[in-house]
């Protein structure tokens, strides 16, 4: 059973939340401030956070930073927000995904399981040879990419970009695309979010991410991976 931690202020809304979380077979637990929010984010299990940005003590940004820096538990941003900044921001800070209320809650339980099947999904052959490029390689069994033979600080969302380059032909790859399978949903409206995880993993990669070598743009198209 998956464990899911709402932190939300609004305890009507949390309750809502974990109401219909829970008809779909998950555990619920909920925290009402950004301070006892985080402490159950780091102190807990969860397979997965949603995270509200309108929060007492310490708004969902900064829970949101501090978490990253000892966990890379999926977190979905939830919020009334509807500025594009506040999306960019959320993302680039972290976030794996991002839902504005009012929402319907088929598509909240669908961005759920799909962050937590990507999470949970193991490497489908045992037996087969390291995928890389450059200067990286692939270890599937960590889930972590190497440089030069040194793990690289990725996100999950981050780590699942390269892989599912390295898992097809070279080729340019669109963002519904990228959506569709390293997100695991289909499209619902808002590929900004592939963009700003391009972006992050460019600066991670690249020498210098402004020339890259590897992590390819194809205006009007999508991105490749330059093998």
């Amino acid at each position: 059973m998956s464990k899911i931690l709402i932190i939300e202020d609004e305890k009507a809304i949390a309750d809502i939340i974990a109401f219909n979380l829970k008809k779909e077979g998950f555990e619920v637990s909920e925290a009402y401030d950004g301070e006892s929010g985080l402490a159950a984010a780091l102190d807990g299990d969860a397979d997965l956070i949603l995270l509200d940005v309108m929060l007492p003590l310490m708004d969902g940004f900064e829970v949101l930073r501090r978490l990253r820096t000892r966990s890379s538990v999926p977190v979905i941003m939830v919020t009334a927000r509807e500025e594009e900044q506040d999306k960019i921001f959320g993302l680039d800070s972290g976030a794996d995904d991002y839902i504005t209320k009012p929402f319907s809650m088929k598509e909240l339980i669908a961005r759920v399981r799909a962050n937590i099947r990507r999470r949970a999904e193991e490497p489908a052959s045992p037996a087969r040879s390291v995928p890389a490029f450059g200067p990286f390689s692939l270890d599937e069994d960590l889930r972590q990419l190497l440089k030069n033979g040194k793990p690289l600080e990725l996100s999950q969302r981050e780590y699942d970009i390269v892989a599912y380059f390295l898992s097809i032909p070279p080729r340019v790859v669109s963002r519904e695309e990228l959506m569709k399978n390293v997100w695991g949903y289909d499209y619902y409206g808002d590929l900004r979010a592939v963009d700003v995880a391009m972006r992050r993993l460019r600066e991670k990669l690249e020498d210098d991410p402004a020339n890259p070598k590897y992590l390819m743009t194809k205006r009007g198209s999508g991105y490749y991976l330059q093998k």
